[in-house]
């Protein structure tokens, strides 16, 4: 995998932690709103994830160089066994199972049902004294958090670690 999609896919994936963990942070802040516009109370949300597809076939830098080595070694080995490359030989694509990130798709809605909980002194009871509370269990919202804030550290790891190589690697040039 090239050096710079690395730093991509990490960025992306950063990106899209950051808007999960707001997304928990939301549901964990609504765990008590018993009535929004639409006058439900408030819907636990969660992030849909997708791998992101490339825009579109940039030559870049580094498929460049790959495609330049793969060249240089393709017309190397037809010497060897004695076929003369001919001027015209297409440079070979790139590896297409490589990675491009991760995007989100969307915010969606989990449609599971409400909590009811007994409290006929609140204003959204129903004639039996039950309030329909979000379908948010604050402990599930916890572990989402850490899972995400692991993802998150793991990506600003990687980020740290190509950075570190790259300064190596110009540290070689000198």
């Amino acid at each position: 995998m090239a050096f710079l999609s690395s730093m991509k896919i990490s960025a992306s994936a950063l990106t899209a932690t950051r808007l999960r963990m707001d997304v928990i942070a939301e549901n964990v802040a609504n765990i008590n709103t018993t009535r929004t516009e639409s006058g439900d109370p408030f819907r636990r949300k969660f992030v849909v994830y997708q791998a992101r597809e490339p825009q579109r076939e940039e030559l870049t830098f580094d498929r460049a160089f790959i495609r330049a080595q793969d060249h240089r070694d393709n017309v190397f080995e037809r010497a060897r066994s004695g076929d003369a490359p001919t001027p015209s030989t297409p440079y070979p694509a790139t590896d297409s199972r490589a990675g491009h990130g991760v995007r989100v798709v969307r915010i969606a809605e989990d449609m599971s049902e409400f909590r009811f909980d007994y409290n006929p002194s609140h204003p959204d009871a129903d004639e039996n004294g039950f309030v329909r509370m979000p379908n948010i269990e604050v402990v599930q919202e916890m572990v989402d958090m850490m899972a995400a804030f692991r993802a998150y550290e793991a990506n600003i790891t990687a980020l740290n670690t190509f950075k570190d190589m790259a300064m190596r690697t110009l540290e070689i040039g000198r």
